[in-house]
């Protein structure tokens, strides 16, 4: 793994924090499950109601799963008084998702002060690799209109 400039000795504990923060993700299911710098793991099981019409974990799950965990990979390398919003991404459907437990996984690939690329991996029960995304973060800082939930 690549070795990071840590801007903020806390970051687990902030990753943690605001993670509990997301009902989206307790709504899916998906559980913390590793943190380090620029690295983040979920878990997520399969759930009829996260399917389509054919019985797959619908895309649009495992897309927001994947947009976590790349946004949260990005942000255990910013400063403690950062926010973190998603500015792009792209994501690749390599097969039907039709069981779990899911291990998503997010990787920086790009640090940078403001702008940080991150890489996810999804990965079925089997292990077999189901979907991939790149996606763009940026930090936010100094910004009233964005509030900052899990800071105490």
């Amino acid at each position: 793994m690549t070795e990071f400039l840590i801007a903020d000795p806390e970051y687990r504990e902030r990753i943690t924090a605001s993670f509990e923060h997301q009902p989206m993700m307790k709504t899916m299911g998906v559980h913390l499950v590793a943190i380090a710098p620029g690295h983040v793991e979920f878990s997520m099981e399969f759930g009829e109601h996260l399917t389509q019409q054919n019985g797959f974990l619908h895309a649009g799950a495992l897309s927001t799963a994947l947009d976590s965990a790349c946004g949260f990979s990005a942000y255990t390398l910013m400063p403690a008084e950062a926010s973190i919003l998603t500015i792009e991404n792209k994501v690749n459907l390599l097969r039907p998702a039709l069981t779990g437990p899911f291990r998503i996984i997010g990787n920086v690939i790009k640090p940078g002060r403001t702008i940080i690329i991150s890489e996810g991996h999804a990965y079925d029960g089997s292990g077999k690799l189901t979907a991939t995304m790149t996606a763009t973060n940026m930090a936010i800082v100094d910004r009233p209109d964005v509030e900052i939930k899990w800071k105490k």
